[in-house]
Parts: structure tokens; sequence; C-alpha cells
């Protein structure tokens, strides 16, 4: 992981910031295919344009153009300094952080805030298999009652499965019944895997969908049967609603889907995080996003 001194000499102003932009679209011979000519062009900086000119036709090419910088005003380098922070933090990055690291305004860091979340959450992997763990939390609100009836009082359903030392995948649920959770499930996890739950009734069907079902019962103080537990997902629990409170304090239940993208992209790339901003930085540029192997 670069530091801030090195990300100053990389990106020292928005020129290069955008030179970078474009050679993410391009091959390693610092070539790419025209729409115009349709040929495999050099190309080369207009300079009064944040654009690039096809070294046969002429076309110009702008290559913010359909990604989150595209029709900001706000400066490359800031866009990149945002992901850098994001990239480099463990308990995520409040707009007033970015209004004061950047000099914006307030709405121009939420707003930015929301788009590097947006773009976090595509990085999240397609599929899960193996053994995977499969948990549900209540996020926000105040809670009345006990267990899973707490969702009713304005409490936001979060549900995450996780492989077995592997990646994860968070879903906003409108409420824990096994119609809203199976679906995703079934969507997610790769037939005939393993799923570790716990006792709630709504897992109980697993089976019937070709898994291979274990199940530990927290109500009896029962948190570990042999290879089932969900200890994985509940420590990502934990890390998701301690930074909530610490550095958001309050997130509303509309954007909650992108905190937690946010935070389990975080948690998808712990073991290589010297590559966190590289790889979001190619999902920025268009760059197919291969999960590490």
């Amino acid at each position: 992981m670069f530091t801030v001194q090195q990300f100053f000499k990389r990106f020292p102003d928005d020129a290069a910031c955008l030179q970078a932009v474009m050679d993410a679209q391009c091959d390693d011979n610092g070539r790419m295919p025209c729409v115009a000519c349709q040929r495999n062009a050099r190309w080369y900086r207009l300079a009064a344009r944040k654009a690039f000119t096809c070294q046969f036709c002429g076309h110009h090419y702008y290559p913010c153009a359909g990604t989150i910088f595209q029709d900001s005003r706000t400066s490359l380098q800031s866009w990149l300094f945002a992901m850098y922070l994001f990239t480099t933090t463990r308990h995520g990055v409040p707009a007033k952080e970015l209004e004061r690291q950047l000099g914006v305004t307030y709405k121009t860091a939420w707003r930015m805030g929301h788009q590097i979340r947006n773009l976090m959450a595509g990085l999240e992997p397609t599929h899960l298999s193996g053994h995977v763990e499969v948990d549900e939390t209540l996020v926000g609100g105040k809670a009345h009652g006990a267990g899973h009836s707490g969702w009713r009082a304005k409490k936001t359903v979060v549900m995450g499965m996780i492989e077995r030392g592997g990646y994860a995948i968070t879903r906003i649920v409108p409420d824990t019944k096994g119609s809203s959770l199976l679906p995703h499930i079934v969507e997610r996890v790769v037939h005939g895997s393993r799923i570790s739950t716990d006792e709630w009734r709504a897992y109980g069907p697993l089976g019937f969908y070709g898994y291979k079902h274990g199940t530990v019962k927290h109500r009896l103080k029962e948190y570990v049967v042999g290879d089932d537990h969900v200890n994985s997902v509940e420590a990502l629990w934990a890390r998701l609603k301690v930074s909530i409170r610490g550095t958001h304090v309050h997130v509303s239940p509309k954007w909650l889907h992108r905190y937690a993208a946010e935070f389990t992209t975080r948690f998808n790339m712990r073991k290589r995080p010297s590559e966190m901003f590289a790889r979001l930085f190619a999902a920025v540029s268009g760059t197919a996003f291969q999960m590490p192997s």
C-alpha cells in the first residue's frame, strides 16, 4: 500500500490523473480500438480538452465519459485522493472528513462518497461455494421486543454470506422471513455447497434446495458444533456496526446497502489491502474486475 507522498508523486496534477485513466483503458502498448476508424490506435492528449485523439482519423475520445468522473467539476486529483482515503482506512470515510481533506462542499463530499461506495459494490464476487456461513443482523434504530421481532421497529435487516476463509456478499432484505432470505442464498451460493447458520427457522428448508445444512443453537449457548459456526459473518457485523457508530454515527436505511457494500469489499480485500486502490481504479476505468485467486 503506497503512502500519501507516493500518491501525490504518482498523481501530481489533473493531467497525470487523466493520463492514468486513459492508460487503464488501453493495452500494454498504449493502444485502444477507435470506434470511428476501427483501427487499433495510439491516442494523443488534446491540450484544451479532457480528451485524446486517434492517431489515424483524429477522432476524439473522452476517457472520463461513462465513469463517476463524468460531468463532475471536482478535480480528478481530488476524486482519486478520495478513492485513496477509502482504500486505506479500516473504518470508512465520512462526508465531513472528505469535506475537510478535499476542500469541497459537504454536498459534493457526500455525493463523492456515495459514488465511490456504489463503485465498491460492483467489486463483489458473483458466487460463493465450498463452506458458506449465512446470518442476518439488525442495524440502526431502536428495536422493541426480543429476538428476530426487533426488525419491526425501525431497524434494517442485513444478511451476509461468507465463504469460510474466503469472500463475502451482503444484502439488505425487508425482513427475516424465508421468502426474503432464501432467494439470495439460492442465487449466490453454488448448489451443493455446505451452509452453516444459526437455528432461525427461515433457514430450515435449505436442505430441500440441495445444500448440506448445519446449524448452531445460539439460544442454548451453542456457538460451535463440529465445523459449523457463524463466527466469521458475526465478526463482519461487529466491524460494520462499530464503524457506523464511531465514524458515521447514523446511516439512513435508504443508503445502508452502499455502506454494507463498502465494508464487504474491504473484508474481501483483507488479504491483499495493497491491491485495493488499483482494483477500485480499474473498476472506474471499465476494466474487468477479477477476484484474486
